[in-house]
């Protein structure tokens, strides 16, 4: 135990005084745990700034408990065991109160063991598969039911999509999302014949025979819609080869979970309008808050040229809860800080209130956009805010499945048995 952990436990369990027993111990750590090299630098090394202009913002306003905050940076390079090493000397060497990082989820699944071993904190700020609700881990992007279910729900109600291409890099959240998608498509009464499932590893470039598959897939003249979970640099050869093809949003629309501003920016978008995007924020949102965030984002990256995302909007959402908690709780400690997040509300950038449920995860709204030529999207669809799952109802073996934290002390509760499940690497 360090020492700063031990002085903020005392401070929370200490009754006998109205004021801790020791003060806050200064500065505040706040480590940031996102690849700045690798396939995945793409998508993570914004996510790395945005963190230090949050910390800059509230440093200016006093910092928290009196403390300045100060960022600690590493890169776990897209390395996935790496990031298993690095929150470890986040937590052990530096001795951070909190980690803000990861971005794909077998990223996030090296880091958890290391989290729940130590007891650390970490924010998680992507659209991921669900089926995992750890006491380590608030979840601030999207669950399923928060970006793929509505996704589909949107390509069957209205664009009357029949056969579905399901494209995915090959790791834990494609599969474990497709495999959720699967299910919820028969179910609406999509044949097996009429999904068609292909994994790619991370970087792969020659899409040819795989576009080539998905124009076949419409011979029969079914609709084809592809449900896009490729992730990183990827991207770019599969949006490439669609436009090599001839293929355009009006005769295969596709709609990509991991697509957004700042993946559009290193792309000729030209091809590429009219397709589609599901996340719970587009930098397009026209609201006061959001205004205002993207001219403080400018004006700290000093480039009027960069644009935001919903995974910094995430990252946006969870500081600011997290700052919130921690004076509520009057002290960074794990345990104190968990508690005062149940119930945590600010205000999201597309104009609502976001939540933090005892499941660990968010309450927010579901957007589609659909892609222009400047590399933004039109919002073409919102909901109000929506809970996340951390457990699908599509699968059999989840949908018996809740995550309470904070009344039932239990991220994998069986409701049929009424029995606290320990949760497992298999989820």
């Amino acid at each position: 135990m360090t020492r700063k952990t031990l002085l903020a436990g005392l401070a929370m369990t200490t009754t006998l005084f109205t004021a801790p027993a020791f003060a806050q111990e200064c500065p505040v750590k706040v480590g940031v745990l996102h690849s700045l090299s690798g396939s995945m630098a793409i998508s993570e090394t914004t996510l790395k700034d945005v963190m230090l202009m949050l910390v800059d913002e509230q440093n200016t306003k006093g910092g928290v408990l009196g403390c300045e905050i100060e960022a600690v940076v590493v890169d776990p390079a897209s390395d996935w065991p790496l990031f298993a090493e690095k929150a470890r000397e986040l937590l052990t060497v530096n001795e951070v109160d909190v980690i803000f990082g990861s971005w794909t989820s077998v990223s996030r699944k090296s880091a958890l063991p290391v989290l729940e071993e130590l007891n650390g904190l970490m924010f998680y700020p992507v659209q991921y598969e669900g089926e995992e609700s750890s006491r380590n881990v608030f979840y601030t992007g999207a669950a399923p039911n928060q970006q793929a279910i509505p996704a589909v729900d949107y390509f069957l109600e209205e664009l009357g999509v029949e056969s579905f291409a399901l494209l995915g890099t090959d790791y834990v959240y494609p599969r474990t999302t497709n495999n959720i998608l699967d299910s919820y498509l028969k179910s609406k009464g999509i044949a097996d014949k009429d999904i068609f499932v292909n994994y790619t590893p991370f970087g792969h470039s020659d899409w040819a025979t795989i576009v080539s598959d998905v124009v076949a897939l419409g011979a029969s003249g079914k609709q084809v819609g592809v449900i896009s979970t490729i992730n990183g640099d990827a991207n770019v050869g599969f949006y490439k080869e669609l436009a090599a093809q001839g293929v355009d949003a009006a005769d295969i629309p596709v709609v990509a979970f991991s697509v957004g501003e700042e993946e559009l920016s290193g792309l000729d978008t030209a091809p590429l309008v009219g397709h589609l995007a599901a996340w719970n924020y587009f930098q397009s949102a026209d609201t006061p808050e959001n205004e205002a965030f993207i001219a403080a984002w400018h004006d700290f990256i000093g480039d009027t040229n960069r644009v935001t995302n919903d995974p910094m909007e995430a990252h946006y959402i969870g500081f600011n809860m997290w700052v919130n908690a921690v004076e509520a709780a009057g002290t960074t400690d794990v345990d104190a800080v968990r508690a005062a997040m149940w119930g945590q509300e600010f205000p999201n950038l597309t104009g609502g209130m976001a939540v933090m449920n005892a499941n660990h995860h968010l309450s927010k709204p579901v957007l589609i956009g659909e892609i222009r030529d400047d590399g933004q999207f039109d919002i073409i669809s919102q909901t109000t805010e929506v809970p996340g799952d951390a457990w699908t109802d599509h699968l059999p073996e989840s949908a018996p499945l809740k995550s309470d934290w904070k009344d039932l002390g239990c991220g994998m509760f069986n409701t049929e048995t009424d029995t606290c499940v320990q949760m497992t690497s298999n989820y």
